[in-house]
């Protein structure tokens, strides 16, 4: 396909930039072309860009110098100037030397990669001072590569003598602007440990009280604040529009055992995540990597559902926590035929069907949330001896700890233990009863 204009259909906002947005149809994968340029039509209208046309070119693999094609290149650039497009918006990432070049074949227009208009769409919607830094590291990360003189207004006062006049202004600039980048991200990353500790912290109380910590994942626009917000009764930014969280909300959720849980909704995946912004967050997703339980939310009705599923697994693999106990959430079945839903019961059997929206399916979703909090709670009393500290250290990362206490012997622990984790304490397991008229002397 070569040049797809939207539908006249389709609305526009005059105020809006326009762009052409250009994919790369490589045949076999889960994605259709079409699809993941679907996709790309919805982040750009988050970030305030109307669609003015699609360009699709089948290639085996990218060309090195421009990416698609260089007769490609000249028909988008044609195609952007006969629509009036300010802005070429590519499918997929660009080396630094790709978007060069590009930029030279089209000169009077800003040509963005998939990675960068995620980054301009997670600057608009960071909220918390954390989020902000994480955000802001992995946009110069992603500039650093790419900086040509960008930054000459932060540095103008420095230009045109010593290094300046030895190497020439504009080479003494861009060391300049790569300096100053290079300390800012220094900056920003000190800073990130500094709120990464204290969220430590905090994650460390939850993880001392004994509740159970669950922590909601899925794909953007999944449903998964909707879901918090419907179990717990927050208000938690909940739109219908791709990464409209960004930071990490945690709330306290009681099942009808009386046992209280925590419940964590966290930032969306979503297919092609940069790996900066991943690194970026990973703070943020310890959350994810610390819990107990993850609740896969998915968006049942969505067509991509499957390879959208398969996305977040690729994340959660990324960040260290594919192996963690797992519900899936089948969201959005208000929106199925009768004939769909039967198809997703089939190929998902252990699934929850529900609607965040309706509140249909929410009571069973509950029984089986109270199932899986008893079914990991089961309290043991070691004493582990000062030879493997290594299992204190797993204690703190993977248990409830209740308490401890350092004895002669050994490090006294009370804890809830996840079931599965069981076997790893049991040689050091002690009578609770002998234990606590010790800590009691």
């Amino acid at each position: 396909m070569s040049g797809r204009t939207r539908p006249p259909e389709w609305e526009r906002d005059d105020s809006r930039p326009r762009a052409v947005l250009v994919g790369v149809d490589r045949g076999a994968g889960e994605w259709p072309v079409e699809e993941s340029l679907a996709e790309l039509e919805r982040l750009a209208y988050t970030a305030g860009i109307d669609t003015a046309a699609m360009v699709t070119q089948r290639l085996d693999k990218a060309n090195p110098r421009t990416f698609i094609g260089a007769g490609k290149a000249e028909e988008v650039a044609q195609l952007a100037g006969a629509h009036g497009a300010e802005i070429v918006i590519f499918d997929d990432d660009l080396t630094p030397r790709q978007q060069a070049n590009i930029e030279t074949i089209l000169p009077d227009v800003r040509v963005f990669d998939r990675t960068a208009l995620i980054l301009e769409i997670f600057a608009m919607h960071a909220v918390s001072r954390e989020g902000k830094l994480q955000v802001e590291l992995a946009q110069l990360e992603y500039l650093l590569p790419r900086l040509r003189g960008m930054w000459g207004h932060l540095v103008r006062e420095r230009l045109g003598g010593g290094r300046g006049a030895r190497f020439g202004a504009g080479e003494s600039q861009l060391e300049t602007d790569r300096r100053l980048a290079r300390k800012r991200i220094a900056d920003l990353k000190r800073e990130l440990r500094r709120v990464s500790a204290a969220r430590a912290t905090q994650r460390k109380s939850r993880a001392g009280s004994g509740v159970f910590r669950v922590a909601l994942v899925g794909y953007t626009n999944a449903g998964k604040s909707s879901l918090l917000n419907a179990l717990t009764g927050a208000d938690a930014l909940a739109y219908d529009m791709l990464f409209a969280t960004l930071d990490s909300t945690t709330r306290r959720l009681a099942l009808a055992d009386g046992r209280e849980i925590t419940l964590t909704d966290t930032v969306g995946f979503i297919n092609k995540l940069p790996h900066g912004l991943v690194e970026a967050f990973k703070s943020t997703l310890d959350e994810v990597r610390e819990a107990d339980l993850l609740l896969h939310v998915v968006d049942a009705s969505h067509v991509q559902a499957e390879a959208q599923m398969a996305a977040v697994d690729v994340v959660l693999k990324e960040i260290e926590a594919s192996a963690a106990p797992r519900v899936l959430v089948m969201n959005k079945v208000d929106r199925l035929a009768p004939d769909e839903r039967a198809r997703v019961v089939a190929r998902h059997p252990d699934g929850v069907l529900l609607s965040a929206a309706t509140g249909e399916g929410v009571e069973a979703f509950l029984e089986r949330l109270a199932a899986e909090a008893a079914r990991d709670s089961v309290t043991m009393t070691v004493l582990v001896p000062y030879t493997h500290g290594e299992l204190v250290r797993l204690a703190h990362e993977r248990t409830h700890l209740v308490s401890e206490r350092h004895t002669p012997e050994g490090t006294a622990l009370v804890m809830r233990v996840p079931s599965t984790m069981v076997p790893t304490f049991a040689e050091y397991a002690v009578d609770a009863d002998a234990h606590e008229a010790g800590a009691s002397r």
